[in-house]
């Protein structure tokens, strides 16, 4: 079979559907603009979510794009053939017009025709309801009919297989029992690629005394697509609704599809991901492929950086908090494997060099021709990278002096110094000693389980309940842009921002720190408009017409040729005027007030503001 490049895969899918009626729309920012209820855009439908729900959408019914997604939940998961944290998804949606038919006759067309993928490897799932929601018998019918017009009889329990909601329900919380109130979901059908039962290797798979099926987590099947009919609601009461648009919703992993019309089972083997493992094996040594252990470390590795720069690129940087503390997390467990694969080369040289290899990847879809800020990327992932040397060089000398190791001293040095269990087991091993995994499980899982409980009181209200905070918050930060402006200058730009239920917080271009008198005169200038009280209105319209009315726009990159352009004060005389997905408030006045928390460096050049409103 002929390479067929991924780039070439991500054009010949948009194209397709866009000659059967789609825009296509350019891929979200990683971090989410207006839901506070997650820290990653983890599926092309997260940023769709209030057209989902019927708000119309300015570039109609039908949309198509290739959207960059992270999966924090897939960190640990990293390191066999097919998981990765970062990826990129194509999708499709209808928003209220075509539903199950024209979607599953669409993909199949795609996948077979337009892909050249041979329909007998071709599995497919269906939902096989449920007490509140009907076996899904019209996609099964479908399915049948579709394999027929290639001369495959399928049968379900033989290429048509059926599973609970745990497996074929699709929200972003997963099954409806944990579906926030107000979150939109559905039954779903996968798509999976047979590699071949000689990769089946069924003895490691926990369904060994079972039939091999699609979801039998053997490595024989890989899920490609799944196209997600999301027509119900959560209720506050705990039921489903239906929504008054049947809305389609299709994801399918690049890099996945990729392998597959590649016929290698190895994502890491494709043309977006095998670069970085060439820059690893020039630069370490090691040969990709020799012994597992090796190469698991080399995927961690290139799965991490790549995420890293990806979070970078849209405005994350390391932190102990949200966002920043994943980035860490990921820059920091890649550096251990860079430890652990060989310790003599430079970590913060082969950061850089991985960064420089990813933005040469996709330089012609996500990354611009800008030489100071591919540099910036290269420099933040490469300081975090030196930073954490120092940190754990700190550990070994603790870990040298310690002569008794136990499970919960190899949990603290998880914690303080980003020690994984295989280090300190590597470690303890050369001194000599045993350390009790088990032990180290019972520390870990009651980390784990504060953590869901310190996750459940933050996005505990599902995607309605905070919607009046978090829309007062993102009008201020529109204020908060142009009262900088005003007070420092036109070269301030937005760098990023991160709106929570109770904060903004606002990354922006300038030298300094700023004095109080500063920080004042901003303060003012906020507050000063929300006395007045000014109306807040949206006009739909082309991006150059915008930019031309004077709207800013510093990320016009990430939206269609049809933008919303906000306006603060009347239109001949308007205080700010922005190009944003919204939402806003109707009138400044419904701030109540505006607080600067406080005001710090985020990075070289770049500020960062935290603010609150509803009080001066």
């Amino acid at each position: 079979m002929k390479f067929m490049r991924s780039f070439d895969i991500r054009k010949k899918y948009l194209d397709f559907f866009a000659a059967r009626g789609h825009v296509i729309i350019p891929s979200s920012p990683l971090v989410p603009e207006n839901d506070p209820t997650t820290l990653f855009n983890s599926a092309g439908m997260q940023p769709l979510v209030p057209y989902l729900l019927g708000q119309p959408h300015p570039s109609g019914k039908r949309l198509v794009n290739s959207q960059k997604s992270f999966r924090s939940q897939d960190i640990d998961e990293v390191g066999d053939m097919s998981h990765t944290t970062f990826f990129e998804m194509l999708g499709n949606w209808s928003l209220g017009d075509y539903f199950k038919k024209d979607q599953l006759t669409w993909i199949f067309e795609f996948l077979t025709k337009e892909m050249r993928l041979d329909p007998q490897r071709l599995y497919v799932t269906a939902f096989e309801g449920n007490g509140e929601v009907a076996k899904d018998e019209e996609s099964i019918q479908i399915w049948k009919n579709l394999f027929l017009s290639v001369g495959i009889h399928a049968e379900v329990g033989e290429r048509i297989f059926l599973y609970s909601a745990k497996k074929n329900w699709w929200s972003r919380s997963g099954a409806p029992e944990y579906m926030a109130v107000g979150e939109p979901g559905g039954p779903d059908s996968e798509i999976f690629y047979d590699f071949g039962k000689e990769l089946g290797l069924h003895e490691k798979s926990p369904y060994k005394h079972e039939k091999c099926h699609p979801n039998c987590d053997c490595a024989r099947f890989m899920e490609i697509g799944n196209s997600v009919f999301m027509q119900y609601q959560k209720q506050n009461n705990g039921s489903l609704k239906e929504l008054p648009q049947k809305n389609v919703d299709f994801g399918g992993g690049l890099e996945r599809i990729s392998a597959a019309v590649n016929n290698n089972p190895d994502v890491f083997m494709t043309d977006l991901l095998y670069p970085i493992i060439q820059t690893v094996e020039a630069m370490t040594g090691e040969m990709y492929g020799h012994d597992l252990v090796s190469t698991q470390k080399m995927r961690i590795i290139a799965d991490h950086i790549r995420a890293a720069v990806f979070m970078v690129s849209d405005g994350v940087l390391p932190g102990n908090k949200l966002q920043g503390y994943i980035l860490r997390r990921l820059i920091r467990r890649a550096a251990v494997k860079m430890h652990m694969l060989n310790s003599t080369f430079s970590k913060v040289e082969l950061g850089r060099k991985i960064t420089n290899t990813i933005i040469n990847t996709y330089k012609d879809i996500y990354f611009q021709d800008d030489d100071s800020r591919n540099l910036f990327f290269s420099e933040v992932i490469g300081d975090e990278i030196s930073k954490f040397e120092h940190v754990l060089h700190k550990g070994i000398q603790l870990f040298e002096k310690q002569n008794s190791i136990d499970g919960k001293f190899a949990f603290d040095l998880l914690q303080s110094y980003g020690f994984p269990w295989e280090l300190t087991y590597e470690l303890a091993k050369e001194k000599g000693l045993q350390i009790n995994k088990e032990d180290f499980k019972k520390e870990f899982k009651k980390h784990q389980d504060l953590s869901r409980t310190a996750a459940a009181g933050m996005f505990k209200g599902g995607l309605q309940e905070h919607s009046i905070e978090t829309t007062k918050l993102h009008t201020a930060t529109h204020l908060l842009h142009q009262a900088l402006r005003t007070v420092l200058g036109d070269h301030v730009q937005q760098k990023g921002s991160n709106i929570t239920v109770d904060r903004l917080r606002f990354d922006f271009s300038h030298p300094t720190k700023l004095t109080s008198e500063e920080m004042k005169k901003v303060k003012d200038i906020v507050n000063e408009q929300i006395k007045k009280n000014l109306p807040v209105t949206m006009k739909e319209m082309d991006k150059k017409e915008a930019l031309a009315s004077g709207a800013l726009g510093f990320f016009v990159e990430k939206y269609g040729e049809r933008v919303k352009v906000y306006t603060i004060g009347s239109n001949d005389a308007y205080f700010s005027r922005e190009i944003c997905g919204g939402p806003h408030v109707s009138f400044t006045g419904e701030l109540g007030g505006f607080t600067i928390i406080k005001e710090e460096s985020a990075a070289s050049g770049v500020r960062r503001i935290y603010a609150r409103a509803g009080q001066k």
